[in-house]
C-alpha cells in the first residue's frame, strides 16, 4: 500500500521483534556493566564541525546533513548532522567534560546512528551500536579488557563460532612502506584494503592500481597482507598460537626497516600474552590484512566475524581522536558490537531463548457481562500488586472469542469471572497450554500464576526512547 512503507533502510519495531532486541541489549549492557563501563548517552544530531573530517574520504560521504532552517533554509547549507558512530561523539563528551571525568573513564553507549549508504541484508541506514571504550591509558589491559567483554556476550548469547581478527595500524603503515606504497598513497590504499572481503584479491588488486599504484606495488602490498598460512580458516587460526606465531615471524622480517611496524608487533604480542587465561584467548587470530576503514585509528585494530557470515563488531586504538577536540592527545580504545547484525543472525540460527518469544502478558481477565466490568478490572488491579502483567478484555464477548484473543497474544492464563464464580468469591483460571481449568479462591489466583507461568528470561526494564528509535529495518 502507498504511503505505509518505512523510509529505506530503516524499520518498524513491533513487539516481537522489540523483545529480541531487549534481550540482547539487557545481555550486552550486564556484561559491560560487571567490567567497570559506565552509561553515557548523547544527542542524536552534532554540529556538522564536529563529524566532518574524523571518518576518512568514505565515512564523510555517508554521513546524514541536517540542512539549515527558517530563513536559512533556500541556502541549502547544512549545519548539523545525525551521528555518525558514538566514537567521536564521545570525544567531544572528555574534551568538554574533562574535568569532571576520572582519570581513566570507561563508558558504554547503546544509541542509534545513522549512515547514508546502500542498504543490504543486515546493513541498514539507521541501526544501534553497543559500545565500550576506555579513555586514559596506553597499556594494552585495556584491549584485551575490551575484548574479553565482547567475547562474554558473544558467548553468553550463544555464538561458538566466531573469531576475533587483530591487527595493528601502525604495522599496516609499515607493510605498505615495506610495499613500495607512496606516503601520499597509504590512507587510500587502507580504504580499498578494508574492502577485500566485499571485492576479493583481483578486485583489491584492480582497485590499487586505479588509485596509482603500480601493478607489482599493488601485487607486493597483497603479498605482505595474505602472508601463507597454509589456506588455514581464521577459525583454525584463532586455536593454533604456533601459526599465529609464524605469521608474526613473516610479519617481523618483512618490517625490520620500520622502528613503527616492530613496535606494532610487540604491541599485537603483548596484547595475545595478556589474553591467556580470558574469554578472548581461543579467540584471537591476527590477520595482516584487516584495515577497518575509519581514519582515526592510530594502534591496535580489531573485528570479531563469523566464518562465512561476516563482522558482527569491530573497534581499536584511536589515541588522537579526543585531540581533536582538547587540543591535546588522550590514549582510547573502543569496540562496537552491531546490534542489528547480531539480531537478524540470531534470529536465523533460531537462538533465543523460548522465553523470548513469550507475549508480554501473564494473564488476560475476561469480562463475563457489562455488570460486571467493575469486578474483573478490580481483579487485574490486584493481580497486578502481586507483580503479574494483566491485560483485561475490553468488551463483554463470547468467551471463545475472548480465549481465541488471548491464545494469539501467546497469553499462558485467562481469568474467568462468571456469576457464579463471584457469588462464591472465586475466580476460574484456564491454563491455554494444557486447556486445563480450575476454580479457586480470589486471593490465590495471584499466587497460582506466578508458580505456574514460564520463566521469565530476566526482569524486564521499561524501554526509553533513546535506548532504540521507534523508527523503522552494520556493524
Amino acid at each position: 500500500m502507498p504511503g505505509t512503507q518505512p523510509a529505506r533502510g530503516t524499520r518498524d519495531f513491533l513487539p516481537d521483534d522489540i523483545r529480541r532486541r531487549e534481550y540482547v541489549i539487557r545481555i550486552v549492557r550486564d556484561v559491560y556493566e560487571r567490567y567497570g563501563f559506565e552509561p553515557l548517552e548523547t544527542p542524536a544530531f552534532e554540529n556538522i564541525e564536529t563529524l566532518l573530517g574524523k571518518y576518512g574520504e568514505e565515512g564523510n560521504k555517508l554521513i546524514f546533513k541536517i540542512l539549515k532552517r527558517g530563513e536559512h533554509e533556500a541556502s541549502g547549507e547544512a549545519d548539523l548532522a545525525l551521528r555518525y558512530d558514538l566514537t567521536v561523539p564521545l570525544a567531544r563528551v572528555v574534551a568538554q567534560y574533562q574535568n569532571e571525568l576520572p582519570r581513566f573513564f570507561k563508558r558504554y553507549q547503546i544509541q542509534p546512528v545513522w549512515r547514508a549508504d546502500r542498504p543490504a541484508r543486515g546493513r541498514f541506514r539507521e541501526f544501534s551500536q553497543c559500545d565500550i571504550d576506555a579513555i586514559g591509558s596506553t597499556s594494552p589491559v585495556v584491549e584485551v579488557e575490551i575484548l574479553s567483554a565482547v567475547s562474554e556476550i558473544l558467548k553468553t548469547l550463544g555464538f561458538e563460532d566466531f573469531i576475533i581478527r587483530l591487527n595493528d595500524r601502525r604495522l599496516l603503515d609499515a607493510l605498505l612502506q615495506a610495499a613500495g606504497v607512496p606516503a601520499l598513497l597509504t590512507a587510500p590504499a587502507l580504504v580499498t584494503i578494508d574492502k577485500r572481503e566485499k571485492i576479493g584479491r583481483d578486485g583489491v588488486i584492480a582497485e590499487l592500481v586505479d588509485r596509482g599504484l603500480e601493478p607489482h606495488v599493488a601485487n607486493r602490498c597483497i603479498e605482505l597482507l595474505t602472508p601463507d598460512t597454509e589456506n588455514r580458516t581464521f577459525s583454525q587460526l584463532a586455536g593454533d598460537p604456533s601459526l599465529n606465531d609464524a605469521i608474526l615471524d613473516h610479519l617481523r622480517e618483512a618490517v625490520r626497516p620500520h622502528p613503527d611496524g616492530l613496535v606494532a608487533l610487540q604491541s599485537l604480542a603483548n596484547i595475545r600474552s595478556i589474553a591467556h587465561g580470558t574469554p578472548a584467548w581461543e579467540r584471537l587470530a591476527f590477520d595482516p590484512s584487516l584495515a577497518r576503514g575509519l581514519s582515526y585509528y592510530t594502534g591496535a585494530i580489531m573485528e570479531i566475524a563469523v566464518e562465512g557470515i561476516g563482522s558482527l563488531g569491530g573497534g581499536g586504538r584511536y589515541d588522537n581522536l579526543v585531540g581533536m577536540f582538547l587540543g591535546r592527545d588522550v590514549p582510547a580504545c573502543g569496540f562496537s558490537l552491531g546490534l542489528e547484525r547480531i539480531i537478524v543472525l540470531m534470529t536465523e540460527r533460531n537462538m533465543f531463548p523460548p522465553a523470548v518469544a513469550l507475549g508480554a502478558v501473564d494473564i488476560l481477565v475476561t469480562i463475563w457481562s457489562d455488570e460486571s466490568r467493575a469486578a474483573s478490572v478490580a481483579l487485574a488491579a490486584d493481580l497486578r500488586k502481586s507483580g503479574l502483567r494483566v491485560d483485561v478484555y475490553p468488551e463483554a464477548d463470547r468467551l471463545g472469542k475472548q480465549f481465541k484473543y488471548a491464545s494469539s497474544r501467546n497469553v499462558p492464563f485467562v481469568a474467568i469471572l462468571g456469576d457464579d464464580e463471584r457469588a462464591r468469591g472465586e475466580v476460574a483460571v484456564k491454563d491455554l497450554r494444557s486447556g486445563e481449568q480450575a476454580a479457586m479462591p480470589r486471593h490465590e489466583v495471584g499466587s497460582f500464576v506466578a508458580a505456574n507461568r514460564e520463566p521469565r528470561t530476566e526482569n524486564r526494564e521499561p524501554r526509553t526512547e533513546n535506548l532504540e528509535p521507534r523508527t523503522n529495518p552494520e556493524p
